[in-house]
């Protein structure tokens, strides 16, 4: 049997998608990195972390703005306990205690029900003593993520001709 080797203008170049996910995304250097784990018996996605210095707001402590996409993070998992694609379509937070840097922190995130395609979910921040410091609510939609996204997922194929 002949080997077949590659002939320069003749590959099909593949492209993959990195995860660079603001919140999750290991490809992200900028980002949190946040990794979940279910929680099977509770049907909660769970994620211990610290945050570093550089997503500081207020003195010693994070920035409202990353409070939210943690949140958003964790309810954003549970939508794969339905294996469902589901977009944030509205968020409420209560900001209750100041969220420190550099402490150890737990957030969890679990559905509260759904509504055909609507899928509500809760999530909390609390600190080593169990302590809620931020709680949110969220509305997710269902989408098909291909007729959304057709146009990101191409991939891009060289002719060989």
């Amino acid at each position: 049997m002949p080997r077949h080797e590659k002939i320069h203008g003749h590959e099909v170049k593949k492209e993959e998608f990195a995860n660079n996910c603001f919140g999750c995304g290991p490809a992200n250097e900028a980002g949190l990195r946040l990794e979940f784990v279910l929680d099977k018996e509770r049907g909660r996605f769970v994620c211990q972390f610290q945050l570093a210095d550089r997503f500081v707001g207020p003195p010693g402590h994070a920035h409202g703005g990353i409070i939210a996409t943690i949140l958003d993070e964790a309810m954003g998992k549970v939508n794969k306990l339905r294996n469902v694609i589901a977009l944030t379509g509205r968020m409420e937070i209560d900001y209750l205690r100041p969220v420190p840097l550099s402490t150890p922190l737990l957030v969890e995130g679990w559905e509260l029900r759904v509504d055909g395609r609507e899928h509500i979910h809760v999530a909390e921040i609390r600190n080593g003593n169990g302590e809620v410091l931020a709680s949110s609510i969220g509305t997710f939609i269902e989408i098909d993520a291909h007729r959304m996204f057709a146009k990101y997922l191409k991939k891009k194929h060289s002719d060989a001709t």
